[in-house]
This record gives structure tokens, C-alpha cells and sequence, in this order.
């Protein structure tokens, strides 16, 4: 399945060792599922979660569908790989992602595009050089915020200076990036801010916990009518060059920012 990344609002991240989550995944309408082996599952069930993602691929999707391997140096990495080349997937995600070699030799490895997580204060350091192999990075926020050593209760103020690197990193790269997960499940109010926050620095989407993410994501991460309508108008008065449009001057660039909002808009 072909698709472009920038066009993802939400990243849902379930454990491949639970059936009924899979199954739940199949028509909750996420633009990207993650059938997970890393942190979701327990040690002594992480072969028998690899076996079921591969599966999982016997039933089409109606969404693209990535495999989350275990980490660089765990005793699952590399057998991880070898089964993701083997699957149906459309992507790899790559965890704990420090340096461009690991995220190539990844990539290479299964044949397929590789998201990179970043999860470690090594990983934001090494995010432009990780971001020319990747195909997109994410914010690993509980594993950078541990990583960190920030106060359980520090909540997301911290890590802004880390979110804001990777964004640049990925712009930097021209690849999409994406926001970290919120850990509320009965805080709708809460993951409705924190979406809000994660596009107004920058992020294209969301990773998702809960398929009741998923909605309030998408409207997190498509623009306002009032975005739309601006956008709509800008380009129909754009003529080329510097020019007066409404209350500001505008050029090329906010053509091309009016284009990439409208592409976002739903249809």
C-alpha cells in the first residue's frame, strides 16, 4: 500500500500479542497501525507476538500497517527483522533509534521504509543525521522523559526544546514527524490540548494508545473551516510574487502553505 506520510493525523500503537486489540484496529479508522513486539509485550510472550503479526497480514487492512520491532542489542532484534521482512507490512518502526547506521541497517535489512523513534536525549542529538535515513521519526515522550530523568509529575513543559528539535530534524530532512502518545485514557480534554499543542509545534499526527484516540486526533490535525476558507481564498487572489492579500503581504511561501493545509482538509 502506497501512502504519503505527511497525510497521517494518527498512529495507533497495539500490542501484536493481543488478538482482540488486532481485530478492534482492523475498523477503527486509524491512518496507520502498529502491530507492536517492543514495550506493549511481555518477555515471555514476545515470540509468540511476532508469529501474530506476521499473521495478521493474512486478512487485508483497510489502513497501512507497520511492525515495531525490539530494540538494537535485544535478544529479538534481529529475528524481529527477518520476520518483518517476511510479513506484508508496509513499514518498519525502529525504537530507541541513536544513530543513523542503526536506522540504514534496519531499513535495509527488511527492504521496507523505516520509522524512527526517538527516544533518548543520544536520539534528539543524533536527529538530523537519523532523519536522512528515516522515513519519518516519532517522539518516544515516556521513554525520553525518563531518559531525561524528569520528575513523574513534570508533565510536558520539559520536553519542549526535545520536540522541537526532532520537528526540525524531520523538516530539515523533508520527512513527516510525529508526536508522542498521551497516557490519559479518561482525559478527553487532556489528549484534545496535548494534540493541539503537538500541531502547533509542528508534528503532521499522533501516536495512539486507544482507538478512542482516534477521533478527537483527526480533528486535532485537520485544519479549521475558518483555515480552509482563508486558504481557499488566498490561492484564488495569488497572482506570483510579493502582493497584498487581505490584512498581510504574501509570496510564494504562503501559497505553498495554503496548498499543504488544503491537502490536509477532509474531503
Amino acid at each position: 500500500m502506497t501512502i504519503d506520510l505527511y497525510t497521517v493525523r494518527s498512529i495507533l500503537f497495539l500490542p501484536a500479542s493481543n488478538p482482540r486489540a488486532i481485530a478492534k484496529a482492523r475498523g477503527a479508522g486509524a491512518d496507520l497501525v502498529v502491530l507492536d513486539l517492543e514495550d506493549a509485550v511481555k518477555p515471555e510472550d514476545k515470540l509468540a507476538a511476532r508469529q501474530a503479526a506476521v499473521d495478521a497480514f493474512i486478512e487485508p487492512w483497510a489502513m497501512p500497517v507497520a511492525i515495531r520491532v525490539n530494540g538494537v542489542g535485544s535478544q529479538w532484534h534481529d529475528d524481529d527483522l527477518d520476520a518483518v521482512a517476511h510479513s506484508q507490512a508496509d513499514f518498519v518502526i525502529l525504537p530507541r533509534a541513536t544513530s543513523a547506521d542503526a536506522v540504514r541497517a534496519a531499513r535495509d535489512r527488511v527492504d521496507l521504509p523505516t520509522l524512527a523513534m526517538i527516544e533518548t536525549a543520544a536520539g534528539v542529538l543524533a536527529g538530523p543525521e537519523i532523519a536522512r535515513e528515516a522515513a519519518a521519526l516519532i517522539a518516544g515522550t515516556n521513554d525520553l522523559s525518563a531518559d531525561l530523568r524528569l520528575p513523574p509529575d513534570a508533565g510536558r513543559a520539559p520536553l519542549q526544546m526535545a520536540l522541537q528539535s526532532i520537528v526540525i530534524a524531520g523538516r530539515a530532512a523533508g520527512i513527516a514527524v510525529f508526536d508522542g502518545v498521551f497516557n490519559g485514557l479518561d482525559d478527553p480534554d487532556g489528549f484534545a490540548a496535548q494534540a493541539g499543542e503537538g500541531r502547533s509545534l509542528g508534528f503532521d499526527g499522533k501516536s495512539l494508545i486507544h482507538p478512542d484516540q482516534i477521533e478527537p486526533c483527526h480533528r486535532a490535525f485537520v485544519p479549521t473551516e475558518a483555515q480552509i476558507d482563508r486558504a481557499r481564498r488566498l490561492l484564488d487572489a495569488a497572482t506570483g510574487g510579493a502582493e497584498r492579500f487581505e490584512d498581510q503581504m504574501i509570496e510564494r511561501k504562503h501559497v505553498e502553505a495554503a496548498q499543504r493545509l488544503l491537502a490536509r482538509a477532509p474531503q
